[in-house]
């Protein structure tokens, strides 16, 4: 799942290497996906699945950070805010997973890429921006894209569609509370997202761990190690996303973020064997058109206002 960091200004000019670290960042984050939808196959709760992704992801970027930055990196502008993003990144996390009990990882990630186009239809009321035809109407291109994937006759359990939209919903929030912490660091957001993650399902962890206990002793060392690499592969997808908003801009980048249906379908097919058919691709072909067109409009937009009149 691309849960996008917070992009700040680009601090070089070097496009093209941002595209590649973030292509890497999406099939990375698509293996992720692919391997907690394997160890919930296992047989290994949601709760734990989430705990160790989001325990291991803090450690990791605190053994790595606070060596090079110092406690700054932990100050935030808005640590309002940033408790904000880190739930709904959590809730999303927790949705999403929840999404691959039930529906392929192509599908599934196809109905996330509703949530930065619901961020732009709700944007004028929510962040103050410029109303404009060309983002609700490409919201609702990409909602009819939705349609067609979710269609009734297609395969798709039912609630894994109702899991699947409320996965865009929380990630919308989630991109909202990101422009909210925009002035942070993005590795501060990194660590608050892990941290506040880590800590919420701390608490939960003593209701969840007497049921799974006996389940988790019977986990091969492979289970084991796979579950452990959601963590890893969590924070080095977000920390690819870091570099390449800091070598390309965000305008740049945009179009190639639906690269992820890519990736998501690869890793789904060599995994499982799951491929859609020919209908559920004009539906995901709707989805990511719509999305890039108004990715590109608005990334022309942008460069017009930055050009003195």
């Amino acid at each position: 799942m691309n849960t996008a960091l917070p992009a700040g200004p680009a601090l070089a000019a070097r496009p093209l290497w941002g595209i590649v670290l973030l292509v890497s960042s999406l099939w990375t984050l698509s293996c992720l996906d692919a391997t907690g939808k394997w160890v919930m196959a296992a047989g290994v709760p949601l709760f734990v699945l989430a705990w160790v992704r989001y325990a291991v992801h803090l450690v990791l970027v605190l053994g790595l950070l606070l060596p090079t930055r110092g406690k700054a990196v932990l100050r935030s502008v808005r640590p309002g805010a940033q408790v904000l993003r880190g739930a709904a990144m959590l809730l999303a996390t927790l949705m999403f997973f929840t999404t691959l009990r039930y529906l392929p990882q192509a599908e599934a990630t196809s109905i996330n890429f509703l949530a930065p186009l619901l961020v732009l239809a709700v944007a004028p009321w929510l962040l103050g921006e410029p109303a404009r035809l060309s983002r609700w109407l490409a919201c609702g291109v990409a909602f009819a894209g939705v349609l067609v994937v979710v269609r009734p006759g297609g395969g798709l359990h039912p609630l894994g569609v109702v899991f699947g939209l409320l996965t865009a919903c929380c990630m919308a929030v989630q991109f909202i509370a990101t422009r909210q912490v925009a002035r942070d660091d993005p590795f501060t957001s990194l660590l608050w997202g892990g941290a506040v993650g880590t800590a919420c399902l701390t608490l939960a962890l003593p209701f969840a761990l007497p049921a799974a206990w006996p389940l988790l002793r019977t986990l091969e060392p492979l289970h084991w190690l796979l579950l452990v690499s959601t963590g890893v592969s969590g924070a080095l997808g977000h920390w690819l996303q870091i570099g390449a908003y800091r070598h390309a801009g965000a305008s740049t980048l945009a179009p190639f973020a639906y690269l992820q249906i890519v990736s998501a379908t690869a890793v789904g097919w060599l995994v499982w064997g799951h491929f859609p058919d020919a209908l559920t691709w004009v539906g995901i072909g709707i989805i990511c058109a719509s999305g890039i067109t108004v990715a590109l409009l608005e990334g022309l937009r942008g460069r017009a206002r930055r050009v003195p009149g």
